[in-house]
């Protein structure tokens, strides 16, 4: 029957619909349950109660700087004495802090609210910004004003902070404020709206969840799963604290009585079978007199191009998501799907719950990616002008969309990386790029994006406190180019075996022919990278950069490194488009063109005509090129399949045996030509392959259709 709070909770409809299921847990739920919090707290996403008391005591130190301010504003404002003896402002949290879920290190989110003489433009970005930035606590201060919620980033005696204001119409400002009363609404502006509903909408989250710390259990899994899956970012066009606080909320009110190991799988099973952009919502939008604007499609024509709604609870009620994209939509699902399809795994016991949380392989995902440096004088100015590309990155998968109907999908990814090795500020983003699923393409098609580019850095140069030496640069580089510097041991393409559980199968629930071109991906790359697959010997190397400058290619510059840096990326906005058919029309035309002499024994033999031959041929491609010492064995050979994928942008390749050779040389250059193997190939249905590799160093490729 279950305890008799179930049973109340059964009965009660939390939500706009009736739940999904109101059963409780059994007992292989809760040994789930106390295994995904073992795994959560050594995960280290609990602080300890030292840094707990810290951020308690920033928060009241921060509260008497924001009191002092606002006597002073009063004082100025030549108020009385006794207006200045009440004026008052009290600090609030939001986000992750108030609803529990903040783990160490975490940005502290704050409101600050005052009185209605204390203005944001002047008393708090000018007057306040100058108190805090002579505190000998407060470091890293930058005030964003023009953001779509004004604040201030700074740290306060080492904690991050994000503060908001909030003028409110009234002279003293209560110390107990009920920020729940839509009365604190009236007469204030949008910005202030936006930056009071912070708090008021986790308020409305932990009221309308049916058990708050099963809520807050599963709330923490999926954000630590969504950092390392790499869809964690509002800015982005991904999932912020808010939207996956929204999402999560939503299935704790669709399964009342589950606790946490069962909510983290339900909310894969609910999100991989959602049909966006039906909206989701902890509950009925509200109207009131106020006249602010609430989500509605129906009468906002701007609502009916949101892709993913997820409506906040609060007066008046948002759209939290409105940066999510076409393109992080279909990443997002991806995601989704991978999730269920562990999730299944772990309820079978087939993995445990590390499984779930494996890190996203972004560098394996793509052939083509975009490189966006910026970089500054130095970490001041970069700390800004990075804050400022950032939130523009949005914009440039837009335009990349729509200038290509989206024909060209884009994956940016939210992790920030750095090059030590430049002499200034410096920070770099990533895009993947890939043709969209099933789209029927032309050989040797490209997509020209040089004046989508050009566009978007007009319109990042457009940034109103730019000051020499802030730039940026928009770079294609392909797979094989990826700067070693993105890797955590600075090491480009290491391939040892992988440790990590091949997933075989899948539970029955689960479509396999609906696994997402992501997951495809990733499970070629474990493929690739598992010693397990009849491999004699694996080939453990590291790929070296290798082509030469092109014309039109950024040269050596103290702010771009070195030329041999970049020697193998194109600057879109001055060399040639994107092509994401690996250049085999140029390969194809240097085949059917050969040199009238042989190639030198360092010569490499990579492409694969489309043309006839002799009977004898028919049916396998012909190799140009002149191998001149056959008779002196075979030194190396890999062997293997080429699927090409039902997805069409991405291609497997089943390794079925390797023989490396003993010569590092030899080594070296047949892991080259195990990377262009997709290029070389790419386009036919299926094929049998084989490299050989002589002692002079020659290597021939061998492909056959199936």
């Amino acid at each position: 029957m279950g305890s008799p709070e179930e049973f109340v909770s059964s009965l009660k409809q939390y939500g706009v619909t009736k739940p999904i299921s109101t059963a409780g847990p059994m007992g292989a739920d809760l040994q789930k349950t106390k295994e995904l919090e073992k795994f959560l707290v050594d995960s280290g996403l609990y602080e300890t109660n030292e840094e707990a008391a810290k951020r308690e005591e920033v928060l009241h130190r921060l509260g008497q700087v924001v009191k002092a301010w606002v006597k002073q504003i009063t004082c100025l404002r030549r108020y009385t004495d006794q207006m200045v003896e009440d004026a008052n402002a009290v600090i609030m949290t939001f986000g992750s802090y108030r609803l529990g879920v903040h783990g160490p290190g975490a940005d502290l989110d704050t409101l600050c609210i005052g009185p209605s003489y204390v203005n944001r433009e002047e008393d708090f970005f000018f007057t306040l910004h100058d108190i805090l930035a002579n505190m000998d606590e407060v470091t890293e201060l930058q005030p964003v004003p023009d953001a779509h919620v004004p604040v201030m980033k700074f740290k306060f005696d080492g904690i991050s902070i994000d503060l908001l204001y909030a003028s409110i119409s009234c002279l003293v400002v209560p110390e107990d404020l009920d920020i729940a009363d839509i009365s604190v609404l009236h007469n204030v502006d949008e910005p202030t709206v936006r930056s009071l509903n912070g708090c008021r909408v986790a308020d409305q989250i932990l009221k309308l969840v049916p058990n708050v710390e099963h809520f807050r259990t599963a709330l923490r899994c999926l954000k630590f799963w969504a950092k390392r899956r790499g869809i964690y970012s509002n800015v982005t066009g991904f999932l912020g604290g808010v939207n996956l606080a929204l999402l999560v909320a939503r299935v704790c009110q669709l399964y009342p009585n589950a606790i946490p190991s069962m909510l983290v799988s339900r909310f894969f099973r609910v999100y991989t079978q959602w049909r966006w952009p039906n909206p989701v919502m902890l509950c009925p939008i509200e109207e009131n007199e106020l006249g602010f604007s609430v989500w509605d499609p129906r009468r906002n024509p701007r609502d009916r191009t949101h892709h993913m709604p997820i409506i906040t609870p609060a007066y008046p009620c948002m759209n939290s998501s409105y940066n999510v994209s076409t393109s992080t939509l279909r990443v997002m699902m991806e995601q989704f799907q991978y999730g269920n399809r562990i999730c299944g795994e772990i309820e079978l016991n087939k993995v445990h719950w590390n499984a779930l949380f494996e890190s996203y392989v972004f560098f394996e995902s793509y052939k083509n990616y975009l490189q966006v440096d910026i970089v500054a004088a130095d970490v001041d100015d970069l700390r800004a002008w990075k804050g400022w590309v950032e939130s523009r990155l949005r914009q440039l998968t837009l335009m990349i969309e729509r200038d290509t109907l989206g024909k060209l999908q884009c994956h940016p990814y939210p992790h920030e990386y750095v090059d030590t090795s430049r002499q200034c500020a410096h920070s770099s983003f990533f895009m993947g790029l890939q043709r969209k699923q099933g789209e029927i393409v032309q050989e040797g098609q490209q997509f020209d994006i040089r004046g989508t580019v050009e566009e978007f850095r007009h319109s990042v140069n457009m940034y109103m406190f730019w000051r020499p030496g802030m730039d940026i640069h928009v770079s294609h580089v392909r797979r094989r180019q990826i700067p070693s510097y993105v890797f955590p041991d600075g090491y480009k393409r290491l391939r040892p075996s992988r440790p990590t559980p091949q997933m075989d199968s899948s539970p029955k629930s689960f479509n396999e022919n609906e696994v997402s071109g992501a997951e495809h991906r990733e499970r070629n790359h474990k493929r690739k990278h598992d010693g397990r697959v009849g491999v004699k010997q694996n080939v453990v190397l590291k790929k070296q950069a290798s082509s030469p400058p092109a014309d039109g290619v950024a040269k050596s510059n103290p702010c771009l490194g070195s030329v041999d840096a970049v020697s193998d990326r194109h600057e879109l906005t001055n060399a040639e488009s994107v092509n994401l058919s690996n250049n085999k029309q140029d390969e194809l035309n240097r085949i059917q063109s050969p040199e009238p002499e042989c190639a030198s024994n360092s010569s490499v033999i990579t492409s694969v005509t489309s043309g006839g031959g002799s009977p004898e041929d028919v049916g396998s491609a012909s190799v140009s090129g002149c191998v001149e010492d056959n008779a002196s064995g075979v030194e190396g050979m890999i062997n293997g399949r080429f699927e090409d994928t039902t997805y069409g942008a991405d291609s497997v390749i089943h390794v079925e045996t390797v023989v490396a050779p003993k010569d590092e040389v030899l080594q070296e250059a047949l892991h080259e030509q195990m990377e262009e193997i997709e290029s070389s190939i790419d386009g036919e249905r299926s094929s049998l392959w084989s490299f050989k590799i002589y002692k002079s160093g020659t290597i021939a490729i061998e492909v056959e259709k199936a």
